[in-house]
């Protein structure tokens, strides 16, 4: 319960100081940049699907689940900054600005996801796929709570 709490005032806290790494990166980019690194965790998770319904990989399921823990702990914060809750030029998104509106609920997802990630790790260096699959579920959930809440359907 402790690490959840701590995960979630970290995560709080890297969203309070995303606004000043934000102005650093041109709003354009920071869409950009946040595509690229939900695609990466996307295509890892990809990884450690086909390995569960396929042959088990315990060294690429390992490798991807620290990618992904990666991608969770990076600080995606700020790349979220007030204007980019709209396509910019050739940069399209799709995610709500009822995102930019919810600080509090935006942090508890984001440490939900980290913690699902980093307890992902855990299983995954058991190297059994009974352990990685309800570990992968619970990554999975963490990211569909945020895109049933800040995602557009577009």
């Amino acid at each position: 319960m402790h690490k959840t709490a701590t995960l979630i005032a970290s995560a709080a806290i890297a969203l309070t100081l995303a606004a000043n790494a934000s102005a650093q990166v041109k709003p354009e980019d920071q869409i950009k940049y946040r595509k690229a690194a939900y695609s990466f965790a996307s295509w890892n998770m990809g990884k450690i699907k086909a390995s569960l319904d396929g042959t088990y990989d315990a060294a690429q399921v390992k490798a991807a689940a620290n990618a992904i823990a990666a991608v969770a702990g990076s600080g995606l914060g700020a790349l979220f900054s007030p204007g980019t809750e709209k396509s910019i030029g050739d940069q399209k998104t799709t995610v709500k600005p009822e995102l930019f509106q919810n600080g509090a609920e935006v942090g508890k997802l984001a440490g939900n996801f980290a913690a699902a990630a980093a307890a992902l790790v855990k299983a995954a260096e058991s190297g059994d796929a009974a352990t990685v699959r309800p570990a992968f579920g619970e990554v999975g959930k963490t990211c569909k709570a945020c895109h049933d809440q800040f995602k557009s359907r577009n």
